[in-house]
């Protein structure tokens, strides 16, 4: 057995199990996609002719009837206001299906992984072991109240208190300095 060659079955970088022999796709959607681009430049290319040709110049190629002159402009003004519409709708359905700020499932959603609740009311939280030294606890999704109580708890007037110099009252406003025309100097 060959152990250096990566794709070898026994060299411990080889994928398990192994990866499914490759197959020879079709070229079908390289030919279609080929078709496609190729109808639409010609159908674009008829539409202007037919847009901007006189009408001499289009009886007189053997076309005897086509539709009138004013769907040249109908056309590309309804499919502005059709992909307009189709905007707004996906809009309109993005925020009829955003939930409120209130509603639960904007902090939480039925995938969490919770510890269970402890048997007994007086039994320490399964979150208390996660902040012993050295502690590796399981995996749980962290409740936000359990979050806003750890980063915000005790810190909200301790914080505010050592920004105001003493002496200042704590929601003062800074006075505007006098504006002086002298001082401004001659306008350019």
């Amino acid at each position: 057995m060959d152990g250096g060659n990566p794709t070898s079955p026994v060299n411990p970088l080889a994928p398990y199990p192994p990866l499914p022999p490759t197959e020879a796709r079709s070229r079908a959607p390289e030919f279609y996609g080929f078709v496609a681009w190729t109808s639409t430049y010609l159908l674009f290319c008829f539409f202007l002719l037919w847009a901007l040709l006189p009408d001499e110049c289009i009886v007189s190629l053997g076309v005897t009837w086509y539709p009138s002159r004013e769907w040249a402009l109908l056309l590309p003004a309804y499919s502005i206001v059709l992909v307009l519409l189709t905007y707004f709708t996906y809009f309109a359905l993005a925020f009829a299906d955003t939930p409120g700020f209130a509603d639960m499932s904007t902090i939480t959603d039925p995938k969490a992984h919770l510890p269970d609740p402890p048997s007994d009311p007086r039994a320490p939280s399964p979150y208390v072991a996660a902040a012993q030294p050295g502690a590796i606890p399981q995996m749980y999704d962290v409740p936000i109240g359990l979050v806003n109580r750890v980063m915000y708890s005790g810190r909200s007037t301790r914080a505010r208190d050592r920004a105001v110099p003493p002496g200042q009252p704590r929601y003062s406003r800074p006075e505007p300095e006098a504006a002086s025309c002298e001082a401004s100097g001659p306008l350019r």
